[in-house]
């Protein structure tokens, strides 16, 4: 042992009074960080490590939990501690590579920084090295910011930020002793001490880290007893983890809008992270409630009368599967499509009194059946919009054209290619739950279509204005009579129709429920006044479920994330929407003026 003692400190002592070649300069790729509405972190996209922590922000029991427990002797070393490399020396030798750490925050850094992972004796010196010329070129309190923005805390989490705002839903300016103590403890072993998957074992970790706390000075042992008395209840999964289909639909919208980062930016997005919340929650507690009956991925989509999207779920678990349903998915409509039909028929000049009748109808060789395999005969075609009925859409969108149909949808913002069979009325077409709430969003504004985005502004950390999004008036894709008629029809849905599970009372709603023939998608798409949601439940591998149809649990989620949604809009009435043109007015055509006859020869 005094042997090794003797050999490192012959090799290493030195090194702190030489002058050392410049350090190569420490690079950094720049960081997207998406905000909500209200400046919320979402996500954070690009390079993988943050600015340098700001020691200044910090209550003083934070970073001393670091160095307590990594490295008790930072503020004294000239970057390496001779004593901990000696050990790690004597235990080394004999098998050609480093077993044991002793790496200071400095050596750490510098590995961090400069080095790979692997144990190699040259490798040590090397670290040691650098260790030496970081403090000969920073500060202690800047070896020790780059330190803690760039340590790994497990769950993805890189740097001292990211991890309080994974693990305890808080900016690390207000963590507390006993949370700095768990995030200090965690280093050691990311895996093994992760607060969330080994609650157990991170909590005596931290009461080991609270003891050289104690030791250190950093904390009394009265302050040691209080953090005891309060244990830490880390996130299992982030609060933000569903917003990441959020901001993995913008990302590259990022980019194309601003091209590739050159520094940090922030983007000021339209998402609403308690109404992400709220819906994150219903994908997930209704898919597990109807779980035995097939079902296993849900999205869902909300936007405003503007166009801004404010919530959006792509699926019941980013964790496990990050393809966004929400946006990039394309499934059949089933009857969420019928208000297409009915806008068409309704411009056509149907009313909704106007009677039709429910009966046996073949167009070409294409016999549509209703779900309920029985025909109910003459009705009102505001009754066969809202118990559904297949056969009435079928006819009138055969009689007004499909074309005419097709057209409607496409005023309303519905993008994908709309196919124009017989059988497109039941909704064949393959849409995303993003086109219909846009689409929908359309019903809920007044008639005015809206293209649905995220964006509002781009800035850098200083905040220089990089994008700001420019409002731009609305088109007016639907006009009375038909577009309050409408509406009428839909608020009947809800009320004595296949829609009503989804009925919140007190509130001005209207929705449609759809469903495929063979039970693969199921959706519900509902609105009040100026906003818009669009529910799908299916599965991925396509395969039926057995049954569940839109007014069941779609309607369900619907409700259950509404009910929240319409405290913090706040909810409104569904507006009118413009006002009906004037009757035309029949007037006398005049006479004929008398020609002349042409003279004779």
């Amino acid at each position: 042992m005094i042997a090794a003692l003797a050999a490192a400190g012959a090799l290493l002592a030195p090194a702190s009074s030489m002058q050392l070649p410049p350090l190569p300069p420490i690079r950094r790729d720049p960081q997207v960080t998406y905000v909500d509405r209200q400046g919320a972190v979402l996500g954070v996209r690009g390079g993988r490590y943050a600015p340098p922590v700001d020691l200044a922000k910090l209550p003083a029991h934070v970073p001393a939990a670091f160095v307590a427990i990594e490295d008790r002797r930072f503020y004294e070393h000239t970057g390496f501690d001779p004593v901990g490399i000696a050990r790690a020396i004597m235990v080394g030798v004999g098998e050609g590579r480093a077993t044991q750490g002793a790496s200071t925050i400095t050596q750490q850094l510098a590995r961090n920084l400069y080095l790979t992972s692997d144990r190699t004796v040259e490798r040590k010196a090397r670290e040691v090295l650098l260790a030496v010329q970081l403090e000969q070129t920073y500060s202690k309190r800047q070896i020790l910011s780059l330190y803690l923005s760039r340590v790994y805390f497990g769950s993805g989490a890189y740097g001292l930020e990211a991890a309080a705002q994974r693990y305890f839903n808080k900016p690390a300016a207000r963590l507390s002793v006993m949370e700095a103590a768990t995030l200090a403890g965690v280093l050691k072993a990311p895996t093994e001490y992760n607060p969330a998957l080994q609650p157990e074992r991170a909590a005596a970790r931290a009461r080991l880290v609270l003891n050289a706390m104690v030791e250190t000075g950093a904390i009394s042992p009265s302050e040691r007893a209080k953090a005891l008395a309060k244990p830490v209840n880390a996130r299992r999964s982030a609060t933000t983890a569903p917003a990441q289909y959020f901001v993995d639909w913008l990302d590259g919208q990022t980019r194309t809008l601003v091209g590739t980062p050159k520094q940090d930016l922030i983007v000021e997005t339209t998402l609403d992270l308690g109404l992400e919340t709220a819906a994150a929650d219903a994908a997930r507690t209704t898919v597990d409630r109807h779980r035995a009956q097939g079902a296993r991925q849900a999205a869902l989509v909300a936007v405003d009368g503007q166009g801004r999207v404010r919530a959006m779920v792509g699926g019941v678990d980013y964790g496990l599967s990050p393809y966004n349903r929400a946006a990039d998915a394309r499934r059949q409509a089933g009857s969420a499509w019928k208000p297409f039909v009915y806008l068409a028929a309704l411009e056509a000049g149907r009313t909704p009194d106007m009677m039709v009748v429910d009966e046996p109808l073949t167009i070409g060789r294409w016999s549509p059946r209703n779900y309920s395999e029985e025909y109910l005969g003459e009705i009102t075609l505001e009754r066969a919009l809202a118990q559904s009925v297949n056969t009435v859409a079928a006819r009138l969108a055969d009689e007004v054209g499909r074309g005419q149909v097709a057209g409607a949808a496409r005023r309303m913002g519905i993008t994908s290619p709309i196919n124009v069979e017989p059988a497109m009325a039941l909704g064949t077409t393959l849409v995303s739950p993003l086109e219909m709430a846009q689409a929908y969003a359309g019903f809920a504004n007044g008639g005015q279509r809206v293209a649905a985005y995220g964006v509002e502004r781009i800035r850098t950390s200083g905040g220089a204005v990089v994008y700001q999004r420019k409002p731009a008036p609305l088109a007016q894709a639907a006009a009375n009579p038909p577009l309050s008629d409408l509406n009428r029809m839909l608020r009947a849905a809800m009320v004595s129709g296949t829609g009503a599970r989804a009925a919140i009372p007190g509130y001005d709603l209207a929705g449609k429920t759809g469903t495929t023939s063979d039970y693969k998608d199921a959706w519900f798409a509902g609105y009040t006044g100026g906003f818009a949601t669009v529910v799908w439940m299916g599965r991925d591998d396509a395969q039926p479920m057995g049954p569940i149809t839109g007014g069941g649990a779609p309607a369900e989620m619907w409700r259950a994330f509404m009910v929240t949604a319409l405290k913090r809009i706040p909810a409104r009435a569904i507006p009118p929407g413009p006002p009906a043109p004037p009757p035309a007015v029949a007037v006398e055509a005049p006479a004929p003026t008398p020609v002349a006859a042409a003279p004779v020869g």
